[in-house]
């Protein structure tokens, strides 16, 4: 069975909202054979990484950067996956109050230091999600499992 790691950094409503719709695509009842595994960032390893075939991403933006929390997560599994994960399929959401800009840049950086493959462009949300929003949060979700199921 392959495995989806969600990794996340969920301190407000709208990212609780936008975590959920990632972890229902990602448990479609339409993809078969993926078990999704949910950490926070804080907690996340390297040893969660390593166990994983494909990641989800998610970040609120703070002051123009990444959270700390996913920093720090980065900061741990960098160089102890920097080999073993190359290829590695990946999405990202982000949520912010205005500009998300420099948290994608950030992010993108670094997943292309690990030489990981993203699978869609990010989902970016300013302000509170809509509906639309939420449905591309499922999609992502969805499509990372597709691909890990082989089905991508």
């Amino acid at each position: 069975m392959a495995t989806l790691l969600i990794v996340h950094h969920t301190p407000s409503p709208a990212l609780q909202e936008m975590f959920e719709a990632v972890a229902s695509g990602a448990r479609t009842d339409e993809i078969d054979g993926v078990e999704v595994v949910v950490r926070p960032a804080l907690t996340a390893g390297a040893a969660d990484v390593l166990a994983a075939d494909g990641l989800v991403l998610g970040t609120p933006a703070n002051i123009g950067y990444m959270s700390g929390a996913l920093k720090h997560f980065f900061d741990g599994i960098y160089y102890p996956c920097l080999e073993a994960t190359q290829r590695r399929p990946f999405g990202l959401y982000v949520h912010g109050g205005m500009d998300t800009t420099g948290a994608v840049r950030a992010v993108e950086s670094i997943t292309t230091g690990l030489q990981w493959r993203a699978v869609r462009p990010p989902v970016v949300v300013n302000g509170a999600p809509g509906k639309a929003d939420l449905e591309a949060c499922w999609e992502l979700g969805a499509l990372v499992a597709a691909e890990i199921a082989g089905l991508g």
